[in-house]
């Protein structure tokens, strides 16, 4: 029994005095005093109302300071550090920093709202945002965009890496993610992304992008964007950027290019389904597999999400595309083709037929060449080999590099264009092969290459019977010369 418990029952029941009960419990009268009637109890304690002569002069101003933020601006706002500074400065204080950070502390107004939690059905909705981290690309740290989903039945993620925040990148996460879950939820809910909203915000859109309302139409689902500034209307997906940021791109990934990302990306997000979030029946994986039975199926045909454009292929064989330039074969210098810029590739058509393709370039005034397309112009002006830009930006197969340096350090361009025009006629790889063999054997001319190229073909050989209707010659039995030799004939 504990000493309150003996006090309150020595008093209430025993009826005992309170000079009595301290005298049996040997504790002090005061004590009794306190604890006997049950106004006061042993576990809780009273604030302390003492005086601090270092704070007390300068608490009304501090809390003056602190109410006057209310008017300004987010980011400019008294810090402890100011407010210490003004002190100092303004009112001769002596105290140290630390104290005004505890009194800071304690004044500031506490700016905790409160929200309403939310239940959603399985394949009601989506949430959508973008988020930025940092990589290490070929040694050099750039900022990448993450685009991120996540369900809001199963919590389940996905989460896709693009170089920039661009239509049609936006639009291909939207693809990847689809994709990824198995189907579309009935809704989709944003941010006033420019990438999808053209006019009005919030409830108040009046029109969306034209390429978005492609994609809307085509997966079938509803949009809906949140107010400026309400980022809690989608904090399942708010806490995800950061969840990402903080568990998948720490330490920085260093990696050769960013498509390298997604594959990662990917299986983590399949990882993440394995757990069992907080206040949850069941893990993401279990509540996945009911939500996808009730998401939108997928379309028979995927959205195209590529940025496409036409344009006009000038003299040097270029097309223009995003303010860069990139190759196509010389043979349709002057015609009309088809710009497809998908995230990470640019691939161009000519009557429905591609007939280029390149890394996609997101800086500006690049030029992206590939040396086969100007081959044919190659061998017909071999004096323009020396200086040739899609000649001297190629990575060429070691043994043809070998053999361009040494022919054209000899001034011997036409032999080269003779080299290259074997390329066009057998091959790459026939030909890298070919040079190969001459480089063994100390041969640097075009005749070299064509002997190997050409002294690989073998005669085809006809292992054909025919049938002539010819009398047929049976072979001799020569053991009939030793009977005869034998005397068996006598």
């Amino acid at each position: 029994m504990n000493l309150y418990e003996q006090i309150r029952y020595l008093y209430a029941v025993e009826k005992l005095s309170k000079r009595e009960i301290a005298r049996r419990l040997g504790v002090s009268r005061n004590t009794v005093k306190r604890y006997c009637d049950g106004e006061n109890v042993p576990w809780e304690r009273k604030p302390r109302q003492g005086k601090c002569p270092v704070t007390d002069p300068i608490r009304e101003t501090v809390k003056e300071w602190l109410e006057s933020d209310r008017e300004a601006p987010a980011k400019q706002q008294h810090t402890a550090q100011r407010i210490y500074e003004r002190l100092v400065n303004e009112q001769g204080f002596t105290g140290s920093y630390s104290t005004i950070r505890k009194l800071v502390r304690e004044l500031r107004p506490k700016n905790l709202q409160a929200y309403i939690p939310l239940e959603f059905d399985p394949g009601e909705a989506t949430q959508v945002d973008w988020g930025q981290t940092v990589v290490i690309v070929n040694g050099e740290r750039i900022r990448v965009n993450i685009l991120c989903f996540r369900l809001c039945y199963s919590c389940a993620p996905y989460v896709a890496v693009f170089p920039n925040q661009s239509s049609d990148n936006f639009l291909a996460g939207h693809v990847l993610a689809f994709n990824f879950f198995g189907g579309i939820s009935k809704r989709l809910i944003y941010d006033n992304l420019k990438t999808a909203v053209k006019d009005g915000w919030g409830k108040y859109v009046q029109s969306l992008q034209k390429d978005f309302l492609a994609l809307r139409s085509h997966y079938a689902f509803q949009a809906d964007f949140c107010n400026p500034g309400a980022a809690h209307e989608k904090g399942l997906v708010e806490g995800l950027v950061g969840y990402i940021r903080r568990n998948i791109f720490v330490p920085v990934p260093n990696v050769n290019a960013i498509e390298e990302l997604q594959p990662e990306l990917d299986k983590r997000c399949l990882k993440y389904q394995d757990k069992h979030l907080q206040y949850r029946p069941t893990t993401i994986k279990e509540a996945l597999t009911l939500e996808q039975q009730h998401l939108t199926p997928l379309p028979a045909r995927e959205f195209d999400y590529a940025r496409t454009r036409t344009a006009e292929v000038d003299s040097l064989s270029l097309v223009k595309f995003d303010r860069n330039r990139y190759s196509v074969p010389v043979a349709l210098a002057g015609k009309t083709v088809t710009v497809k810029g998908y995230p990470f590739q640019v691939k161009i058509y000519y009557r429905s037929r591609e007939i280029a393709c390149h890394p996609r370039c997101y800086q500006q005034n690049k030029t992206r060449l590939e040396w086969e397309h100007y081959l044919p112009l190659l061998v017909k002006k071999p004096r323009s080999l020396q200086n040739a830009l899609p000649l001297r930006q190629a990575v060429l197969p070691p043994g043809l590099n070998q053999l361009k340096e040494h022919l054209l350090a000899r001034a011997q361009s036409y032999e080269l264009a003779q080299v290259l025009g074997l390329v066009i006629e057998y091959g790459i790889e026939a030909v890298e092969e070919a040079i190969v063999q001459a480089l063994a054997a100390n041969q640097y001319s075009f005749q070299a290459v064509h002997y190997y190229l050409t002294s690989k073909k073998k005669p085809v050989t006809c292992q054909l019977e025919l049938e002539t209707g010819l009398p047929q010659v049976k072979p001799v039995d020569l053991h009939i010369y030793d009977q005869l030799l034998g005397g068996a004939a006598r």
